[in-house]
């Protein structure tokens, strides 16, 4: 008898506490919006955080709330955006589609070493070791910590230097943010004329440094037809507003950086 005392009572217990869960589930329910779910069904579910958001269901929320462009999903592209549009019922913004790019041909074969590297397989601890291995101090460190970050493998190490696979990138920025020093910028996918240096360096240091590296001779913002190229601070550098994409700064140029 005690023990079908104890079983009833545990029993009736449960009713109450399950009657106090469900009124409390109720009372202080959030109200979700169904256009967040439908987005979250769009979304590629990829959670890499490109977007700027905590995974897809933060940029889902964001976008409801009106916080998010409907194009704020990097992954999606062009198609998800257009299938959010239609949710939230407002056209979505088409822009030329961007892609990382690594400024640095500064590869084992080019670039030279103040000392051999025996740390951690890391560039920001290599980094930290006054600066890293290579003697110019921009040039990628090729130890390959964008490759660890990205999760749509586009980036890989090829001779030293990290390069990107512009045709599986889909610019969700991980690899920006945790590059030590600072080589990868964005670009647009379709422009072919990059300058791939970084080098601040007059051009006597940069030709001890590393034969690819940019000496600021301007031979390329002189010929360049549309005044698209500029040398700042002893680097070249695009203005893609302007670029047409004749290549002539790339044919001009010395060193064979552009």
């Amino acid at each position: 008898m005690e023990i079908l005392k104890a079983v009833i009572l545990l029993g009736i217990m449960g009713l109450i506490f399950g009657a106090v869960l469900a009124f409390a589930a109720q009372k202080f329910a959030v109200e979700v919006d169904e256009r967040e779910a439908k987005i979250l069904e769009v979304l590629p579910g990829a959670n890499c955080g490109g977007c700027g958001y905590p995974g897809c269901g933060g940029v889902a929320a964001a976008i409801v709330k009106g916080e998010a462009p409907v194009n704020a999903c990097p992954v999606g592209g062009a198609a998800v955006a257009a299938k959010i549009g239609e949710i939230m019922g407002v056209a979505a913004e088409t822009g030329e589609r961007q892609v990382a790019h690594v400024m640095c041909k500064g590869s084992c074969s080019s670039a030279a070493n103040k000392y051999e590297y025996q740390g951690i397989q890391d560039c920001r601890a290599a980094a930290a070791l006054i600066g890293g291995a290579k003697s110019c101090s921009f040039g990628c460190l090729g130890l390959g910590t964008c490759v660890s970050v990205c999760a749509f493998g586009a980036l890989s190490v090829v001779d030293g230097v990290a390069v990107v696979d512009e045709e599986k990138c889909v610019l969700c920025g991980k690899c920006i943010d945790i590059c030590p020093k600072g080589l990868i910028k964005k670009k647009p996918a379709k422009q072919e004329v990059v300058v791939d240096c970084s080098s601040k360096d007059k051009g006597k240091d940069v030709k001890d440094k590393c034969k690819a590296g940019c000496i600021g001779c301007k031979k390329c913002e002189k010929s360049c037809p549309v005044g698209a190229i500029t040398v700042e601070n002893n680097l070249a550098t695009i203005d893609y507003s302007k670029c047409i994409g004749c290549k002539v700064c790339a044919e001009v140029c010395p060193k064979k950086v552009i």
